[in-house]
């Protein structure tokens, strides 16, 4: 039972140092015109180590987001081998594990249900064009 929680710190401690220096070569070295203002959310390492997935999120500032998702995605894809090597050169390990670069939407998907959730709370608190609240009828009547 140890063995089994001591690997999950190592593949923890290994996922957080992949995060780590893949968003440093994001944001200072590559420098790819499609890839946007971006930084890494996530990495999730396979049990086995020898994939993980990378997943990427955008500023929420620009234009047609999906567009740029696309193109942030297909530039990082272009630069997995450059990345791989760097990674192996920093981190001193003898296998970087097969990078997969996907785009993290959860942030807009929290802040389109944070908007819904407010709107239905204020039509709960003010139910407009109506008077006073009628009362409940039954089946009896």
């Amino acid at each position: 039972m140890p063995e089994h929680r001591a690997r999950k710190h190592h593949q923890d401690r290994v996922a957080e140092a992949l995060r780590e220096e893949i968003g440093a070569m994001i944001e200072g070295e590559l420098s790819d015109p499609r890839i946007d203002f971006c930084y890494v959310s996530e990495v999730a390492l396979n049990p086995g180590g020898k994939s993980a997935r990378v997943y990427v999120a955008l500023d929420s500032g620009v234009k047609d987001i999906e567009k740029a998702e696309a193109s942030t995605i297909a530039g990082l894809e272009a630069a997995k081998g450059y990345i791989r090597y760097e990674l192996k050169e920093r981190m001193g390990v003898r296998h970087v594990p097969d990078l997969t670069f996907l785009a993290d939407r959860s942030g807009r998907f929290q802040a389109r249900i944070e908007e819904l959730m407010s709107r239905a709370q204020k039509r709960q608190k003010s139910p407009a064009g109506q008077g006073p609240p009628m009362e409940p009828r039954t089946l009896l009547e």
